[in-house]
């Protein structure tokens, strides 16, 4: 996972670790801060692995070491935290279901409305 390196809490993360946050956030369909919250990264962080993963740039033999705060060294994946992004993925997309059920209600609304105002000008 990580290692701090000296008392500047300086921590190096293992390439595994990163390419399976990397994956995760490209698995799940949740914001990458959201993910760099639970997981307790700099957002930045993240998205500088998204981007070497990208590139092809996210090797075994050197990580990049990054200065962290104390508070932020929650590092492993939980089930927890997972089955919170997964109930996430699944609430947005009820929630965009949602919202165009309610805009087609909306348009039925407005065009029974021009009905109705057309009729009574007849």
């Amino acid at each position: 996972m990580a290692k701090i390196l000296n008392e500047k809490r300086v921590i190096e993360y293992e390439k595994e670790y990163k390419v399976k946050v990397v994956e995760l956030t490209e698995q799940l369909d949740v914001k990458a801060i959201e993910i760099a919250e639970i997981l307790g990264l700099h957002p930045m962080m993240l998205y500088r692995w998204r981007q070497e993963y990208r590139e092809g740039k996210l090797s075994y033999e050197s990580t990049r070491r990054v200065g962290m705060t104390a508070k932020k060294q929650k590092t492993s994946i939980t089930d927890k935290q997972l089955s919170e992004l997964e109930e996430l993925k699944e609430l947005r997309k009820k929630n965009a279901r949602l919202e165009k059920e309610n805009d087609l209600l909306k348009k039925w609304q407005g065009y029974l409305a021009e009905l109705k105002q057309k009729d009574s000008l007849s």
